[in-house]
């Protein structure tokens, strides 16, 4: 029985060693190379192993990527999903949220030292890493000041945008809130299709009208794709839009003019 016992512990033993020397190679790769030549799964073993570092942590990493289908897939579970494959448990996810989490705020933080009207593609690839993988649409607000550098953003808005679903006076009052002279707004296609649908050009309309009665400018309206994105603005449609806003506001005025002269 106790030959049967140390048996056990040296195979065991044999097999944190092992697990330790793959571990230890990944780490080395990554610190040499980056994650060139990393599959998926290796990734994600790697993250799983900061929380339990003396556990192998591959056929977890695999089962989730079976599970979520893409490395993003992954990151973007909830824990509870996360928990429910086999050899994840609340210790070991702790890399993936944390990876996650730091990833955000970097980027969030790079925009921010930045113009993103002239970074429009370190724009998109903030609102892309953020966006790509929600299941459901999300409406988020970029607000600007006068110099055009980010003083914060807001996801204010989530589920099928429609009219009745995106709210002007919200938006509008976000933007006073945060002293905003310029806003961006971005919202994802979880088909993977950017192109806008009749909707987001009626949504867009509202909020550049709304925005412009009360002096804040719409720089942009991204929509985002699945490695791509539909702009507003270099469509034309910002521009059309401020135009349109100009021709009714003069009709109006003449209006308004011509009933203050007939005394009517």
């Amino acid at each position: 029985m106790a030959e049967k016992i140390v048996q056990i512990d040296e195979t065991m033993e044999k097999s944190i060693h092992k697990g330790q020397g793959h571990r230890q190679r990944l780490r080395e790769n990554f610190l040499e190379s980056g994650l060139d030549g990393f599959h998926d799964y290796e990734v994600i073993e790697l993250l799983l192993t900061l929380g339990t570092p003396r556990k192998d942590c591959k056929d977890a990493a695999k089962a989730a990527l079976d599970r979520f289908k893409t490395l993003q897939g992954v990151c973007e579970a909830s824990p509870k999903e996360l928990q429910e494959i086999a050899g994840i448990g609340p210790k070991n996810l702790f890399g993936i949220k944390l990876i996650r989490a730091v990833a955000d705020r970097y980027l969030a933080k790079k925009l921010m030292r930045k113009d993103p009207i002239s970074n429009s593609k370190e724009l998109f690839d903030h609102l892309y890493h953020s966006m790509r993988d929600k299941t459901r649409e999300c409406f988020k607000v970029i607000f600007l000041d006068a110099k055009n550098r980010v003083l914060a953003s807001e996801t204010l808005f989530e589920g099928t945008l429609t009219a009745s679903s995106v709210y002007p006076r919200e938006v509008v009052n976000a933007a006073l809130n945060h002293h905003s002279a310029a806003l961006i707004f971005a919202h994802n296609h979880p088909s993977g299709d950017p192109d806008p649908s009749p909707e987001d050009v009626s949504i867009t309309r509202q909020l550049v009208f709304a925005c412009k009665v009360m002096g804040i400018t719409v720089h942009e309206h991204l929509v985002v794709g699945d490695n791509r994105y539909f702009s507003f603005a270099d469509q034309g449609y910002i521009s059309e839009m401020y135009k349109e806003y100009e021709m009714k506001n003069s009709i109006m005025l003449n209006e308004l003019k011509k009933h203050l002269e007939s005394g009517t």
